[in-house]
């Protein structure tokens, strides 16, 4: 199966980014409408779509300056296209191939290390300071349907 990465921010499609976000741990608490204005007020976005289809797979999006700093998001693949490499093109097309190639990035994970480090993404150095997130409440939209 082939696969296109894109940059058009025209050609996402809305419905497969809320769909992918609403399964990953980082986004779950995340309404639809703060999804939405994620993706309006994004720097850049990548996405990934099948070349027979046309379906989205992929996502990415990052806020930046324009300058010199970026901050990385959002990177999902669908389950049914891992294995074939698709974070790696996500991140190729937004770090290195775009405009930001010559930014200082950040971002956070708490499982895909392996694949950032790939991209010169490593712990903080001594100039790093990162002021955590307070708790987030459970989106009215995340909670299960009460029985």
């Amino acid at each position: 199966m082939g696969y296109l990465v894109d940059d058009s921010k025209d050609r996402i499609d809305r419905d497969a980014v809320w769909g992918a976000l609403r399964e990953v741990y980082w986004a779950k608490w995340r309404s639809r409408a703060e999804v939405e204005a994620q993706i309006d007020d994004a720097w850049r976005v990548i996405g990934v779509y099948e070349e027979e289809t046309g379906a989205q797979v992929g996502f990415a999006r990052a806020v930046s300056d324009g300058l010199g700093f970026a901050y990385l998001a959002d990177v999902v693949v669908l389950e049914a296209h891992r294995g074939h490499g698709l974070g790696k093109r996500i991140v190729q097309a937004m770090i290195d191939d775009g405009p930001g190639a010559h930014f200082r990035w950040t971002l956070f994970t708490s499982d895909a290390h392996g694949l950032y480090e790939q991209f010169g993404f490593a712990e903080p150095g001594r100039t790093a300071l990162v002021r955590p997130a307070a708790d987030l409440p459970v989106h009215p939209t995340q909670r299960p349907p009460e029985s």
